[in-house]
């Protein structure tokens, strides 16, 4: 073995390794195996649905994160105006004028719009994109806005449903449950960073799903901060811990997380948000995930990162060891959580092959890039 794959390998090692931080998981979870899978063959889809509010800050605020979840979509993640459904509150021409907005921005500058945050559309949307997906593909949904939850009952006993909060009638939690019932042969993500959110986000819990709910109770009724540092953790790939240079769904979360603690921290107040993630179907959110429960183990396989995309720049052979690479780092993170089921020498003997193949094929990759 040379010098140089043995530095990969080192290098390799220990990126996987110092990733013990975010696979501390129960030796008892199962990790499935066929879920969020890498491949140039694969296609990514996302949508932002951003709805109505009340008050210029607020608005101002959600129209910032809308338009900077957009842009960084389709600048470090490889998607485009195609792949990307934007849905805001009224629709076009409320959000054109409020483009013009305090930093002076034309809106020119503005997203394209693909229609307002209503039901109507809402369905469209998700109709068009059930006709469009394949086996494997990903989507990726984020609500942005307001949620409600009246009495955190979960719709049980004849109580009403916790909804996010749209333009005319709110969608409850097993209504926006029903409009991803066609995409089970899709890997799902959905981020609700919306106040009130975790009787909503509970209701689309589901196996080989991701759930991302920016509250863990439904007494956590004011505007979370929780979607800025989400965002954030995307933006120029900040949340990248492992340092691998892509950003996990579990990644985001803890950098968000611990972000949000930090903000109230600063403001010397108690925080009255706690996000929790969802990946094993439960509906039962935990607020560590892959630190002693049973969550984590999807999210951490779980990227926004587009290597479809990555075919306009790179050639058939780099794009095909991208994707090897990427495929590698999935199956040294499924190992890692099924640690317990292996005696010691057999999980080291499959960990090291497994880094050794990687640090082989990123040298590979190098090359030819």
């Amino acid at each position: 073995m040379t010098m140089k794959i043995l530095n990969h390998a080192r290098i390799l090692a220990g990126f996987i390794l110092a990733g013990l931080w975010l696979s501390s998981v129960a030796a008892e979870r199962s990790q499935p195996t066929e879920f969020f899978r890498a491949g140039p063959e694969v296609s990514k889809y996302v949508v932002i649905i951003t709805g109505p509010t009340v008050g210029q800050d607020n608005e101002a605020k959600f129209r910032r994160w809308s338009r900077s979840l957009y842009n960084i979509l389709l600048q470090d993640y490889g998607y485009s105006d195609e792949t990307v459904t934007l849905l805001y509150q009224h629709g076009l021409e409320t959000h054109l004028a409020a483009m013009q907005d305090e930093d002076g921005e034309d809106s020119q500058s503005a997203p394209p719009l693909d229609g307002a945050a209503t039901a109507a559309d809402i369905r469209t949307a998700f109709a068009g994109l059930a006709e469009t997906v394949t086996a494997g593909d990903q989507l990726t949904v984020f609500l942005i806005g307001h949620g409600s939850d009246p009495d955190g009952s979960r719709g049980t006993e004849g109580r009403p449903d916790a909804k996010f909060n749209i333009v005319g009638p709110d969608l409850t939690g097993p209504e926006f449950a029903a409009l991803l019932q066609p995409f089970r042969q899709q890997d799902v993500v959905v981020v609700n960073t919306t106040s009130a959110s975790y009787g909503f986000a509970a209701a689309l819990s589901d196996e080989g799903r991701v759930v991302i709910s920016a509250t863990r109770s439904p007494r956590e009724r004011y505007d979370p901060v929780f979607p800025r540092y989400f965002i954030e953790a995307l933006a120029g790939h900040n949340g990248d811990r492992d340092k691998n240079q892509r950003v996990s769904m579990l990644e985001a979360f803890h950098y968000a997380k611990l972000s949000v603690t930090g903000w109230y921290e600063e403001q010397g107040r108690l925080a009255p948000e706690h996000a929790g993630l969802d990946d094993n179907g439960d509906g039962s959110f935990s607020l560590s995930p892959a630190s002693g429960g049973d969550d984590g183990g999807l999210a951490e396989i779980a990227y926004l990162d587009n290597l479809r995309q990555d075919g306009r720049r790179l050639g058939r052979e780099a794009l095909a060891l991208k994707a090897r690479m990427q495929d590698l780092e999935r199956e040294v993170f499924i190992l890692r959580g099924r640690k317990a089921e292996f005696l010691a020498d057999d999980y080291w003997g499959r960990m090291e092959a497994l880094l050794v193949n990687l640090a082989r094929t990123a040298e590979r990759f190098d090359e030819v890039r």
